[in-house]
């Protein structure tokens, strides 16, 4: 089943086609198995690297691929509906970079973005901690000014790509309050940082999440980014635009359960007839496709106000509810269609259910999301 897109301009075409032809020869072949031994695939990072698939949405003076975000987006979805995780942490990746962009100084960008874009190097975001998940103002973990930097200790949670990635955007305590928060860029390299073992995941096994401890790291106050204080508001300007990412990866995952699930019901018989032909069956696949072009045109739309320079916030957390609790539901009926095939680990359709379910959860839970999307009204 094709997607067929409207995509802005030839150049964009030609880009999809180019993700897709990576996609077929470098993720289809390496999923299922790392999927099922908990295996990073290094080198699939460094072929979607190399193809100039981790920067897209950043300017070329950076080493960026200076596409808007719809097009990025699309490019997204179509990498997740091969392999969720590397959507997922090719989405983080791009997340992590937005405070630099945004908030760095022209100094800050001249000298670490083009190398944290060059399609060498991944990079991991780091918010929330053991007992602050959406609670981001509870943070705990400190960064006191120690000479010409910080001292950095405490422990952050949920960290896609821990231990693996180059860099972190890192939040940290510098003072009291919802305005004591700071951001610092941090090598992965640094002295004092140490990573926890892998959590075992119900889904999206092929890359790490982590815990990092900070034990007495040391950074020059030329790693903080923006101004002490400013922490929360890069945290939640980059949330927004991550937001987008991960509805655009739950699209891309409810696109392949769509196409898994119409495939088998175009070939399983039941009553004489091909099981898409009944029509209970056929309208349980319709509500799906209706779920997913439903999802892709809402993140579509927060996109394109993005792009055009419009207030996107509420839209982006609309995308992130609707896409995501599409995905749930499309997997689930997904696995309905293919019944006991379906709850079985020989067809995928298991593993997109169980991939779908943190969907919900990260970058903000879905609560979070009515919560912003009710603020928005009430302004």
């Amino acid at each position: 089943m094709t997607v067929n897109r409207l995509l802005p301009t030839p150049e964009a075409h030609d880009l999809l086609e180019l993700t897709q032809q990576v996609c077929d020869k470098v993720l289809e072949p390496r999923v299922v198995e790392c999927e099922k031994t908990s295996t990073y695939p290094a080198e699939v990072f460094s072929a979607l690297g190399a193809a100039g698939l981790l920067s897209l949405p950043y300017p070329e003076e950076f080493g960026g691929g200076s596409q808007p975000y719809e097009v990025y987006l699309q490019v997204l979805e179509e990498i997740a509906s091969r392999w969720a995780a590397v959507a997922v942490a090719v989405s983080v990746h791009s997340l992590s970079c937005h405070p630099l962009y945004v908030f760095g100084t022209d100094e800050q960008k001249q000298r670490w973005l083009p190398e944290m874009l060059s399609g060498d190097q991944v990079g991991g975001y780091s918010l929330s901690e053991p007992q602050a998940g959406s609670d981001a103002a509870a943070l705990r973990c400190k960064a006191v000014a120690e000479g010409d930097g910080y001292r950095i200790n405490g422990t952050k949670a949920w960290i896609t790509h821990g231990g693996v990635a180059d860099f972190y955007s890192l939040f940290a305590r510098t003072g009291e309050g919802s305005r004591g928060v700071s951001c610092f860029l941090v090598p992965g390299d640094t002295e004092g940082l140490s990573f926890g073992k892998p959590e075992d995941k119900m889904g999206l096994k092929a890359v790490p999440t982590t815990t990092a401890n900070y034990d007495d790291a040391f950074l020059p106050a030329d790693r903080r980014l923006g101004d002490e204080g400013q922490g929360l508001q890069i945290a939640f300007s980059a949330l927004d635009s991550g937001r987008l990412g991960i509805a655009a990866v739950a699209t891309g995952l409810a696109q392949r359960a769509l196409v898994d699930a119409v495939a088998y019901a175009k070939e399983r018989e039941a009553f004489g007839k091909h099981i898409i032909d009944h029509q209970g069956l056929g309208f349980v696949l319709a509500d799906m496709a209706a779920a997913v072009d439903s999802a892709r045109a809402t993140y579509i739309d927060a996109a394109r106000r993005k792009d055009a320079g419009l207030e996107y916030s509420r839209q982006a957390s609309v995308a992130k509810l609707v896409a995501t609790d599409a995905a749930m539901k499309v997997t689930t009926d997904a696995v309905q269609v293919l019944g006991g095939y379906g709850y079985t680990a020989d067809f995928p359709v298991e593993r997109y259910m169980r991939e779908a379910k943190v969907m919900q959860i990260f970058e903000g839970t879905n609560q979070i999301q009515r919560l912003v999307i009710s603020r928005s009204l009430a302004r």
